[in-house]
């Protein structure tokens, strides 16, 4: 495929084909899902991850629940459908595009529940494939406006994976360096590992060297001395919930980096679709962090690196207050302070 566009997500056949990112890079492996409660647990599990990624992935999920075979036995499709929405919503709580994309299709489902179980199954269908490429488009249109934030070539750093494998495809922050790397403004990306999972490690790096652009490795602690060497230029992350006064939510570390670069006199700028705009949500105090499983911490790839029985604290996200965000980049632009006037202004038709 071309590299503009990979997708961790594939339709095909009536089976939904996910990359698993666990396993990445040592492993190309995709996994076949056949009903919902296997998307479901793709989900949980981070066979997918990234908040675009989540709610595509669960659109497509939606619609397996309405093959044929699924609901053959089902008296009462409305009940049925909560259990569906039910199902998928529980697995991730933090990344609001879960639930932007589950009531999108909801919101189908109560239009077309009284067709037949055919037509239902092929509307939900096309429904989760337009989720799938709006995404995309998004990407790519978020990816021209922050190669515009800059005039001269640049060394960026960012954390976690906020590319095609968080995406439908091409990527946010990802999309931001692809764009700057094709108009030649991107000396060198710096990748935070991002422990415990190490997506930046596994997943950023994958991406990045694929596609030959420029990429530097460091463990999390190293960002302070990076910036204090002047090594830094700009700052890009993605994020999964963005609060209606700007506040945001992304993988954990996000918060320490804002803080870093606010020292340093280095602009932040957070990559989103607008599916990642929450404008029912005030504050970052509002926004559920996800705690995760002590095994992530305890183990790396099944190898133990502490001892067994040590007590675990994992949260998956931080919250970034908006007064240390320079700006937020959407495919509608780039957002400037006070947020809760510009995305409010912006996004309110959406909301």
């Amino acid at each position: 495929m071309e590299r503009q566009l990979f997708s961790p997500i594939i339709w095909k056949d009536e089976r939904l084909f996910l990359i698993d990112q666990r396993i990445l890079p040592s492993e190309e492996h995709w996994v076949e899902c056949r009903r919902v409660e296997e998307v479901a647990e793709a989900i949980r599990s981070m066979i997918v991850r990234g908040a675009p990624a989540i709610g595509i992935t669960a659109g497509y999920g939606v619609a397996l629940a309405f093959r044929r075979d699924a609901v053959q036995h089902v008296k009462d499709v409305d009940t049925y459908f909560e259990q569906v929405y039910t199902t998928l919503i529980e697995t991730r709580p933090t990344a609001v595009n879960l639930r932007w994309a589950l009531d999108r299709m909801k919101t189908l489902f109560n239009q077309i529940k009284h067709g037949s179980v055919q037509d239902m199954y092929e509307a939900l269908v096309r429904e989760a494939r337009s989720i799938h490429e709006e995404d995309i488009a998004l990407n790519r249109k978020i990816g021209e406006h922050g190669a515009h934030l800059v005039q001269k070539p640049v060394r960026v750093l960012t954390i976690c994976n906020a590319g095609a494998l968080a995406t439908g495809g091409y990527g946010t922050a990802l999309g931001i360096i692809r764009s700057l790397h094709e108009q030649g403004k991107l000396v060198m990306v710096y990748a935070m590992e991002t422990r415990p999972f190490l997506q930046g490690a596994r997943l950023t790096v994958w991406e990045l060297t694929r596609e030959a652009i420029p990429v530097t490795l460091i463990c999390d602690n190293m960002v302070g001395l990076l910036m204090k060497q002047n090594k830094v230029d700009i700052v890009v992350t993605g994020a999964d919930r963005i609060a209606r006064n700007g506040d945001t939510a992304n993988k954990i570390g996000t918060y320490m980096v804002a803080v870093l670069a606010n020292y340093h006199s280095i602009p932040m700028y957070i990559a989103a679709p607008y599916s990642t705009v929450d404008l029912n949500t005030f504050t970052g105090n509002d926004i559920p962090i996800e705690e995760r499983h002590s095994a992530e911490i305890i183990y790396i790839q099944k190898v133990p690196i502490t001892v067994p029985d040590v007590q675990v604290w994992n949260p998956a996200f931080d919250v970034t207050p908006a007064e240390l965000i320079t700006g937020i980049v959407t495919e509608k632009g780039v957002f400037e302070r006070p947020y809760e006037e510009s995305l409010v202004q912006a996004y309110t038709a959406n909301a």
